[in-house]
């Protein structure tokens, strides 16, 4: 398998730096590049087609999360996680409604931040413990939905295909952010059943990704939430 090959971006050199570094040692993942600000990691997005972009927000000539909506748009198949010092909660949804597929902190360590990368590859969704706990905590508010009633319809939205259960209780899963192989373990099921699990339930709640399904199901009431 060819390596991951990642576009570093950020505004400070001695960052970028470390993190070359970093994954200099990293099995399968290769620095495709390096971009000071978001004005040039969309240009070299574009010329060097690199699998995974590691995005900087607070940047000058052009932000972080500006430059992931344009990426993501032009670019669907590249894979952008938005490594950054901020978790104020209107960075976390605007990044994701960006199409961030992942949002670390830069205090993550190496292993997650390598893993983060190889896990969007994949498919997935890598959400820093305490963003994803901002996350839920804002759409647990907005789950309006009294629970004796189907919250299958949300203002202004079609009506959403109903989930069978198996398909809700991977979806609790993915909520609790449970990847593929660790849903798999916990349901015992193949991989590979899980994946057309996800896939099914990312194409009933019309969402791009794992990480629009959560929102949306988290949204419409569809799943539960501990405290």
């Amino acid at each position: 398998m060819d390596a991951i090959r990642v576009l570093l971006v950020d505004d400070q050199q001695i960052v970028r730096q470390g993190l070359a570094t970093i994954l200099k040692y990293a099995e399968g993942i290769e620095v495709a590049g390096q971009a000071g600000n978001g004005e040039e990691a969309v240009r070299l997005a574009h010329e060097l087609q690199p699998d995974v972009v590691l995005m900087d927000i607070k940047m000058p000539r052009l932000g972080g999360i500006p430059a992931t909506r344009q990426i993501c748009a032009e670019l669907p198949d590249i894979h952008v996680i938005i490594l950054t010092t901020y978790d104020t909660d209107n960075l976390v949804f605007e990044g994701i409604k960006a199409g961030a597929q992942g949002y670390l902190l830069k205090d993550a360590t190496s292993e997650m931040l390598i893993e983060a990368i190889h896990g969007v590859v994949r498919g997935e969704s890598r959400l820093d413990p305490s963003v994803a706990r901002k996350v839920l905590k804002e759409f647990q508010q907005l789950a309006v939905a009294p629970p004796t009633q189907s919250p299958q319809r949300h203002p202004g939205e079609a009506l959403i295909e109903s989930l069978t259960p198996r398909e809700e209780e991977v979806l609790q899963l993915l909520v609790e952010g449970l990847s593929n192989k660790e849903i798999s373990a916990r349901l015992h099921l193949t991989e590979g059943t899980v994946k057309n699990y996800v896939s099914a339930i990312i194409a009933k709640l019309q969402a791009n990704d794992r990480t629009h399904a959560v929102v949306t199901a988290l949204r419409l009431g569809l799943v539960d939430l501990d405290e």
